[in-house]
């Protein structure tokens, strides 16, 4: 019963400071339980939707464009619209480009003529046609015309050369399906392709996974894989990377079989660095190595001229005395002249320090 005294009601201030915080924790603890609970009112099938992608890109005759990648124009599917609607730039060269306008030509006077003679007589027409529409009410009836087709479902057939048929293939899988495997073989070009298609979480994603996957036996396939790329500006970042690491692994990267495998120039860009840590007979054998790997596959080729390009890059009179007359001096591929001042070097007094 209302007795008209004010109830005697406990204010948030009145309550004691622990009690205060005891209903607080309770309140945080029952809202983080309600938060752990499962959300059954959605369900999710993200791995499904993307193995049916995957399969719907590999189905050519789903498909309505193929493209020609590579030297060898390797066709590679895809679905127009669904690379439309992922990158801009696939946007623009399926769709922009599919109907171009053509330039207006300059108008002649006779067709300006026709042209004011044909507008000059359209309220006449226009007057014929509502008495033919009259007359239809009264019992005629009327020819429709049909809606011609839309012409979008035309099969394109574009070429690639800017891409590896490999690195391409990996880039529509990921346009259709959301995901791709990261393989270091062909990492730098899906890099490049990303950022060349505007794939910007791609591009990220693959820029993340060069420091994962740098090392032994991945560094000679990353530097071979920059040779065709190097023109694309995220090239440079990544065989910067690469190059400190192999500075780093010296001796490791110049015993490598896959060390022979590089260009020319990059072996002789890795020799070349003042932070390269290898030993100079290393450097020496790499350069054998890879010279008659070279001569194994141009017969006509001259050993000694081909490990010539790599000489001025080893420091001789670094390597001891008897590796170099019974190692390096046999061969016959050094210039005689480099092993005596070699030896000559070593052979000197040793300069007395100042007192």
């Amino acid at each position: 019963m209302f007795d008209g005294t004010a109830p005697n009601v406990v204010t948030p201030d009145a309550m004691p400071e622990a009690r205060r915080y005891s209903m607080l924790e309770q309140a945080i603890a029952m809202a983080g339980a309600l938060s752990d609970e499962p959300d059954f009112s959605t369900f999710e099938n993200k791995t499904g939707l993307a193995e049916d992608m995957k399969f719907l890109a590999s189905m050519p005759e789903l498909c309505d464009v193929t493209f020609l990648v590579g030297d060898t124009r390797e066709p590679v599917c895809a679905v127009k619209a669904v690379l439309a609607a992922r990158s801009r730039v696939f946007h623009k060269l399926l769709y922009n480009s599919y109907s171009p306008q053509k330039k207006k030509e300059p108008m002649s006077r006779e067709k300006k003529i026709k042209l004011f003679l044909k507008r000059s007589s359209e309220p006449l027409m226009n007057l014929q046609g509502q008495q033919q529409g009259r007359q239809g009410r009264s019992g005629y009836t009327h020819k429709l015309d049909t809606i011609p087709e839309p012409q979008g479902n035309v099969h394109q057939t574009l070429i690639v050369e800017e891409f590896e048929p490999d690195v391409f293939r990996q880039l529509i899988e990921y346009i259709h399906t959301g995901c791709v495997t990261l393989q270091p073989r062909t990492l730098l070009g899906l890099m490049n392709a990303a950022d060349y298609y505007g794939l910007d979480e791609l591009r990220k994603g693959c820029s993340g996974f060069v420091q994962c996957c740098i090392n032994v036996d991945t560094v000679c396939a990353l530097l071979a894989s920059a040779e065709r790329y190097i023109q694309y500006k995220c090239t440079k970042s990544m065989v910067q990377k690469v190059l400190e690491f192999v500075d780093e692994h010296g001796n490791e990267v110049l015993n490598l079989g896959s060390f022979t495998l590089l260009p020319q120039h990059v072996v002789r860009l890795i020799m070349a660095r003042e932070e390269l840590r290898a030993d100079e007979f290393t450097k020496f054998q790499a350069g054998l190595m890879w010279s008659k790997k070279h001569c194994d596959n141009q017969p006509n080729t001259d050993l000694k001229e081909v490990i010539g390009n790599f000489l001025e890059f080893i420091q001789f009179y670094k390597i001891p005395a008897n590796i170099l007359m019974k190692e390096i001096h046999p061969l016959g591929l050094v210039p005689y002249h480099i092993i005596m001042n070699a030896l000559a070097y070593q052979t000197r007094p040793a300069t007395p320090s100042p007192v």
